[in-house]
């Protein structure tokens, strides 16, 4: 009997050329599988036969052994098409298959649209009007930020207005363990998508004829494409449409910034209430009205905290309680606070773009503890040029590893942060990492150093003399830059005092404090002043340098006098002088003495701190130092106003004024300009009243309130003395409120008497004896006796008219307070 032979079915034979295919490759099903991007059950049916491939999964298998895909595209069309089966006798006729030259439907393989969809209307209303205008959008943005969620639903919202084709092709740009598709495969795997002919696509010749083949194809066409997951603007160039109606969305880690006439859509995290809505839904808890999950909100907020509003983070997290309906909030809040790990392989494949010197600079910004940096620091960091930092971060910025939310200002979303923390942690050396520490101490220690020298005090700082100086540091051209910079680095500084300290970088941290004392007298009172100089004295303490610890001493007993502790400020001081001697620096001696001669006085004393001025400025000139020297007679002659000395007041006030080298914007100035307006208001009315309104202006201009209210509460004396009482009250009452702004009471003991003396003259006795014993009980508390003979003696003005007994005795008190700190004075 002879045998029939039956030909061999396409979808089989096509079966055992993949299977041959695999055993080329040498790997497993699941090997094979991950490298192919595919799930190991679909491809367990194509190796068996129980389904067709796509045609760009049989592209994909033959490019991993290197085997050219175009002789098996005719066994894999007849496999898609297969002819009809002979019908057998015992069974019904099949209808013939449809005339070959019928259409299929159009092909769709876009991803599905995710189901929680949240917020991004702005980024969605601006690719869809890219789309419109230009026919092509480039989303990019970091990893997890949701570019490809993004790209496809607006790809799924525009199908209707493309009906020829809604494709998808994933570039593998930034796909662990997989190369980026070249543009060849990928052009024959869109084209296949578009079910053009084998004989139709160009086989030789290169990328050219392939790519004109697509744009070809495309022309006649009403057609969506996403390009997702893209690496270079050369990957995605070859893709692009050229005439005709058909649209593509790309989504690319980087910014493509080769692709100059396409507009990018660059997208960020998520709002802290479009994050509440996106855990809610991938969780499946309501969202309150507060914006808050209804569930546990506490912990719910420090989910979003942890994920860092990121959209891949949050539907993690959603996921996670979704599928474990046994935890609570605060269980995934605990699992979430171990670590990012989720998210270290995503973030590694945009790092791995980068070349050697950008990876290091990347990992060695995690050990960076502020909210953000500049390129200075990034420089100092890596040690390297300002010029190549600067062009480094660019490289990072366009990869979406670093943020910079405003000009010259750079920051890393908190999950990077983390991985370039742990990635340094890893794969630098514990020498290596404390070597990049110790230059950004030392770059913020010669940078404060920099920017406290544009800003005018006493008689400046010395120079920095800790660790090594940097290469380039920012250039500080006047006080306002300075200021700016100071505002800016503040949470950085105190960051890099603190690391100094727990690093035991004594020498930095008795140095860094020293160079901030103009900002925090212009920005943050003295209390944070006070603490930063304990911690300063003790590190100086453990270095035992002399100079050191006599500058610290000395730093300390400043503090403590601006914030009104006088005792501690002597002690302070008391401690200093033999250090500065032993020292031998003459400025340093001049510092302290001119500290010494400003407690005595508040103490009450008069000739011995009019004489310790005076020592002072010889010792300025001596060290070659005029302002010093100028500033030192400006407190002289402010101390001669006080004892009501007014000529010699103003005529050491104009000394200060008419020095060649005065600068107008020192303090000795501005000392000089109160002094003199004050003392001359009666002969000069008028040049008085512009000394005080400059001075005015000098002080707001210069962002120092402390200095502000002092001007305001003199220029409300000098109005008193001319008579106008009730521009002299609106004067003190603005003074006042400033001071109520800086939270530091003891500031008023300075002001208080002048304001009462003003209610006094002014018809209001009520008012200037609540000041005066207001004077009279914080006086004795900051140990300022000078003010408490003042308000002893302003009481005794007041009650003149109605107790007389009662005003004798305070002028006893007063005149005992005198007698008592300088007998027969």
């Amino acid at each position: 009997m002879q045998q029939r032979t039956a030909k061999a079915d396409p979808q089989d034979e096509l079966a055992t050329r993949l299977r041959l295919l695999q055993e080329l490759s040498g790997r497993g099903v699941r090997a094979l599988a991950r490298d192919t991007g595919l799930s190991s059950s679909s491809l367990s049916r194509y190796l068996s036969g129980q389904s067709v491939p796509p045609w760009p999964v049989v592209i994909e298998l033959c490019r991993l052994v290197k085997r050219d895909p175009r002789p098996l595209r005719p066994l894999w069309d007849r496999a898609t098409n297969p002819l009809p089966a002979p019908p057998k006798a015992s069974r019904q006729v099949q209808p013939p298959s449809p005339p070959a030259d019928v259409p299929r439907p159009p092909r769709n393989d876009l991803p599905r649209d995710v189901p929680d969809f949240t917020g991004r209307d702005d980024q969605l209303a601006a690719v869809l009007a890219a789309v419109r205008d230009n026919r092509v959008v480039a989303v990019d943005g970091m990893a997890g930020v949701g570019k490809t969620c993004l790209a496809v639903h607006a790809a799924h919202r525009l199908a209707d207005e493309y009906p020829d084709a809604q494709l998808y092709l994933d570039l593998h740009g930034f796909t662990d363990g997989r190369e980026p598709l070249d543009p060849d495969p990928a052009l024959r795997a869109l084209l296949a998508a578009l079910d053009v002919p084998s004989e139709k696509i160009p086989q030789e010749g290169g990328l050219e004829p392939l790519a004109a083949c697509w744009r070809s194809e495309l022309a006649g066409r009403r057609a969506v494409v996403v390009l997702d997951n893209v690496a270079s603007a050369d990957q995605v160039r070859p893709l692009l449409p050229g005439a005709g109606a058909s649209v593509a969305l790309i989504t690319s880690r980087n910014r493509l910034v080769g692709l100059e006439d396409v507009p990018p859509v660059s997208l960020d995290v998520l709002t802290p209430q479009e994050s509440a809505e996106l855990l809610a839904r991938a969780s499946g808890d309501p969202v309150g009205p507060d914006g808050r999950l209804a569930r546990d909100p506490e912990s719910a907020a420090e989910v979003l905290r942890l994920c860092g509003h990121l959209p891949l983070a949050l539907r993690l997290a959603g996921a996670r309680l979704r599928h474990r309906p046994g935890w609570t909030v605060g269980i995934l809040v605990e699992r979430m606070a171990e670590g990012a790990s989720e998210f270290d392989t995503a973030f590694a494949m945009s790092v791995r773009q980068l070349d050697r010197a950008e990876r290091r600079l990347f990992r060695l910004l995690g050990l960076l503890s502020g909210s953000s940096f500049d390129e200075y620091v990034a420089a100092a960091l890596a040690d390297v040029p300002l010029r190549s930092a600067r062009a480094m971060l660019e490289d990072l910025l366009d990869a979406h590893l670093v943020q910079q939310p405003s000009a010259g200002r750079y920051t890393l979303h908190d999950l990077v942060h983390q991985h370039a923390r742990r990635a340094a942690a890893e794969q630098d050396s514990q020498a290596e990492r404390e070597q990049a520490l110790g230059r950004v101490l030392d770059y913020y220690v010669y940078a404060a150093a920099a920017a406290d020298a544009a800003m005018p005090y006493v008689s400046g700082s010395r120079a920095a003399s800790a660790g090594r100086p940097p290469a380039e540091l920012p250039q500080f051209t006047n006080k306002h830059a300075a200021l700016y910079w100071f505002v800016t680095e503040y949470t950085n500084l105190m960051g890099a005092f603190e690391v100094a300290v727990a690093t035991g970088a004594d020498a930095h941290a008795c140095e860094l404090p020293r160079f901030m004392r103009a900002f925090f007298a212009r920005r943050c009172g003295t209390t944070h002043l006070n603490v930063l100089f304990e911690r300063s004295l003790a590190a100086a303490q453990r270095l035992g340098d002399p100079w050191q610890l006599a500058e610290a001493h000395s730093d300390l007993g400043f503090a403590r006098y601006n914030a009104g502790r006088m005792a501690e400020a002597g002690a302070a001081y008391e401690a200093a002088a033999p250090l500065v001697s032993q020292a031998g620096d003459t400025r340093s001696e001049a510092d302290l003495i001119m500290r010494r001669s400003h407690l005595r006085w508040d103490e009450g004393y008069v000739e011995e701190p009019l004489g310790l001025f005076r020592q002072a400025g010889r010792l300025y000139a001596d060290a070659g130092c005029p302002m010093g020297a100028a500033h030192a007679t400006a407190d002289e002659a402010w101390a001669m106003l006080q004892l009501g000395r007014h000529e010699e007041a103003a005529r050491l006030a104009r000394e200060v004024l008419d020095t060649a080298h005065a600068d107008p914007d020192w303090p000795a100035v501005l000392t000089a300009r109160i002094t003199l307006g004050v003392a001359i208001t009666h002969e000069q009315p008028d040049e008085a009243a512009e000394h005080l309104h400059r001075a005015l202006e000098t002080a707001r201009e210069d962002g120092h309130k402390h200095n502000e209210a002092w001007c305001l509460n003199c220029l409300g004396v000098a109005l008193r003395q001319m008579g106008r009482y009730e521009e002299a009250l609106v004067s003190h009452r603005q003074a006042f409120a400033l001071l109520d702004e800086l939270f530091e009471e003891h500031w008023k003991i300075h002001f208080l008497n002048g304001y009462a003396e003003t209610c006094r003259l002014a018809g209001l006795p009520e008012e200037a004896l609540r000041l005066h014993r207001q004077a009279l009980e914080l006086a004795p508390k900051v140990g300022n006796r000078h003010k408490e003979a003042l308000a002893h003696e302003g009481i005794a003005a007041v009650l003149d008219e109605t107790d007389p007994a009662a005003a004798a005795e305070h002028r006893a008190a007063a005149q005992a307070i005198r007698e008592e700190l300088e007998p027969g004075a």
